[in-house]
């Protein structure tokens, strides 16, 4: 318990000192935790620490961000991808594998060994590469979703790989095949021992269908029922025991984990609970990310690369500049221009996650030796070191350049894609979202009441559950690109407290707000909300109205009359609001009192002469 308790304050340590100096230096959160992990090395290796199973555990982030990736993928999206899934990403693939076997076969390595090489090293990364885009809010841009494209091809390409590497086997390697095969039967694929080669692919079909079905009919009632009990420790259990599960399936059935949980986000794509899923899986996430980075730096062998640090080097600077290359080529083919496509070349120029355990599955297969493993998994590793100073080239250098190009031509016309989050989906909410709606504007409607999103559901509604005063929540739910959020919750310190933290950390939105009473409104007012709605205002306009009429006033008069008052007072709001005390009731508040009778007794004379001017013309045209 106690080793436990030390290793974990020694990585937690190391995380919130290195990350945010790293940060601090403009060298982005990955880098900091791989340096955090090389600084640590030399205490893991003194406490006997095993990396390569502590990475393993933290490969489980990789896992949960493909979730998340997946929750920001709707299928029909992901189908229209598809002529860049295959061509884009297998074509970066197949030529970057070629040409690193090339390479290979120069140093006089077997063609079966160099074509391994080839394949794992044809990878990327693709914790650091989405974690990086996602950080710098490049995830949007061309070269951002391209980036993605060719990971997703990667992680689905795993799969082909698994079943080609022990066909490359050498017969002078041949000795290893039996520790191989006890190491592959050890880390998964149990559901396929002893089956004969046709029910290996009924196995696997079966076992993605599982996942489909199960996300598609299973997982929304599940949550339903555990969000009855309204325990939010509850319902992140619950998510991750689904994140779990579907990882565990794709282990057993020897596919990639993170393949199975990406299809999993993105068949949960349209869940009512999809943001209440990131909100509570994105904290673990990024715990489990951090851990592995700084398994990727604490695994560096040192006294490999002193011994052999020019041929290390270079091999990861030619490994570098060579997918940069073809990539770089690639994104020219497909149409991605100016600095998104040196963004997609840069990215995803280095080696990835997945070539670890490439590595240790070729060399348990006779295909490559421990010797040449060892020199390459270096170059994964410093590769992927080297990733974020990739991105600072990027962002330093040639990002401003073509800024600086592109300065003096005019600006595209925006395309008409406002998001509009609205908390709240009562009787307000509600008829907002049907009015927008209408208007072919979509929003993304959040509330904490399964009764009322199960009737909603009912009539084709698209809402989604959680908290919306949580603020992981709504980042979850991509308030920072938000242009309007509407509050119409039935809870006024609820309000309060939204208009109130929207407002300090994403001034740019415009926030409408659904106010109680005076009181309310002048509280919103305060804490720097300019859109609020009083909720019985209008209906309260209306019945006024309707009295001037039932009092022998036609319907223009009666029209001008409400008019007249409700100019008043909105002005008489406005010019008394500096006055008001936030918490304080109107009545106890005598600094608001005098302004309030002061403003009155100056206007009250004005609005009475106006009805009544209103009135006189009304009986004169009755006469």
């Amino acid at each position: 318990m106690t080793d436990a308790l030390l290793l974990t304050f020694i990585f937690l340590v190391a995380g919130v000192v290195s990350v945010p100096i790293a940060s601090r230096l403009g060298l982005g959160s990955v880098l900091g935790y791989l340096l955090a992990g090389m600084l640590i090395s030399p205490l893991l290796s003194w406490f006997h620490v095993d990396i390569v199973s502590l990475q393993h555990f933290a490969e489980l982030g990789v896992v949960l961000m493909l979730f998340l990736v997946g929750l920001e993928l709707h299928p029909k999206k992901l189908w229209s991808m598809k002529a860049r899934l295959f061509g884009l990403g297998g074509g970066q693939v197949a030529f970057c594998a070629v040409f690193i076997m090339a390479v290979a076969m120069l140093f006089d390595l077997p063609w079966q060994t160099s074509l391994a090489i080839g394949l794992v090293l044809a990878l990327s990364s693709t914790a650091i590469v989405i974690q990086s885009l996602t950080e710098k809010g490049l995830m949007k841009s061309d070269g951002g979703q391209s980036s993605f494209v060719v990971l997703l091809a990667q992680d689905i390409l795993v799969i082909p790989m698994l079943a080609l590497i022990p066909l490359l086997a050498l017969p002078e390697l041949q000795q290893l095949t039996n520790a191989g095969e006890a190491e592959t039967a050890s880390h998964g694929a149990a559901l396929l021992e002893g089956l004969a080669s046709w029910q290996i692919p009924l196995v696997i079909i079966a076992a993605i269908a599982t996942i489909i079905i199960g996300g598609s009919y299973l997982v929304t009632p599940i949550f339903r029922f555990i969000a009855v009990a309204q325990l939010r420790e509850l319902f992140t259990a619950t998510a991750l025991m689904f994140v779990v599960g579907t990882t565990l399936l794709m282990s057993l059935v020897g596919l990639s984990p993170a393949l199975g949980t990406f299809l999993a986000g993105v068949v949960l794509a349209n869940s009512p609970y999809r943001h209440e899923l990131e909100s509570d899986i994105a904290p673990f996430k990024g715990l489990l990310l951090g851990l592995f980075f700084m398994t990727v730096g604490a695994g560096i062998n040192f006294g490999l690369l002193s011994d052999k640090w020019l041929l290390i080097l270079s091999l990861t600077l030619g490994l570098i500049l060579l997918k940069a290359s073809v990539l770089w080529l690639l994104g020219w083919a497909f149409n991605i221009r100016c600095s998104n496509r040196w963004l997609f070349a840069l990215g995803l120029a280095q080696a990835g996650e997945f070539g670890f355990v490439l590595l240790s599955f070729t060399v348990s297969n006779g295909v490559i030796a421990d010797a040449v493993a060892d020199i390459l998994l270096l170059v994964v590793a410093i590769s992927m070191l080297l990733t974020p100073l990739l991105f600072i080239l990027y962002d330093k250098v040639i990002a401003p350049r073509y800024a600086a190009d592109q300065s003096d031509k005019p600006f595209d016309e925006m395309p008409d894609d406002h998001k509009i989050l609205i908390a709240g989906s009562g009787r307000v909410g509600t008829t907002l979202d049907n009015i927008l709606r209408l208007a072919d504007f979509h929003s993304t409607v959040i509330d904490f009441s399964t009764k009322r999103l199960q009737a909603l559901e009912k009539f084709g509604v698209k809402h989604y559950f959680g908290d919306a005063t949580r603020p992981d929540l709504l980042k979850a739910a991509g308030i920072e690109e938000a242009s309007v959020f509407i509050i119409a919750i039935d809870n006024p310190e609820q309000v309060t407290q939204l208009v109130q933290h929207v407002n300090h950390h994403y001034p740019h939105i415009h926030i409408i707000a659904r106010a109680f009473d005076n009181n309310h409104v002048y509280d919103l007012w305060s804490y720097g909300c300019r859109d609020i709605i009083r909720e019985t205002y209008d209906s309260s306009l209306r019945m006024g109205r309707s009295t001037f009429e039932a009092l022998g006033m036609n319907r223009d008069t009666a029209e001008k009359m409400i008019d007249v008052f409700a100019q008043h007072d909105r002005v008489s709001m406005v010019e008394v609001a500096d006055a008001h005390k936030i918490g304080v009731p109107f009545h106890e508040n005598q600094a608001f009192i005098k302004r309030l009778r002061e403003y009155l007794e100056e206007k009250n004379p004005h609005l009475k002469a106006a009805m009544e001017k209103i009135k006189t013309e009304d009986q004169q045209d009755s006469l």
